[in-house]
């Protein structure tokens, strides 16, 4: 069986809305690992919530986001990445005036695992 290779980047993957103004693009999406960029406006943000099952690692594209992980606040920067297990609440934030672009990694994928607190 012959693996069919594609490049994928925000013009060519599968985009979702999420928040208020907040976008996805799937570049990796499967049963057993996920690769989502993701775009955050300035002073826009996500919900507190943990998931059950999926480990996540945020990886800082550009500019600054601001991470809360069990009750502890993260300024992550340009080429920062930060580690959140299953289980954990965790809250990201753009509290500056520039857009916000960052991987999130998750294994197994998180769509369907989100519990909000």
């Amino acid at each position: 069986m012959q693996k069919t290779f594609e490049i994928k980047n925000k013009a060519t993957a599968e985009h979702y809305n999420w928040g208020q103004g907040c976008d996805g693009w799937h570049l990796l999406k499967d049963e057993n690992l996920s690769v989502i960029h993701e775009f955050v406006p300035p002073g826009k943000s996500e919900i507190r919530h943990h998931h059950e099952k999926s480990r996540q690692m945020f990886f800082i594209l550009k500019g600054q986001a601001s991470i809360e992980i069990d009750g502890e606040e993260f300024i992550l920067k340009e080429t920062d990445s930060i580690e959140v297990p299953p289980l954990v609440p965790h809250q990201l934030f753009n509290k500056t005036n520039a857009n916000l672009e960052f991987l999130v990694i998750s294994q197994p994928p998180s769509h369907g695992d989100r519990i909000v607190e």
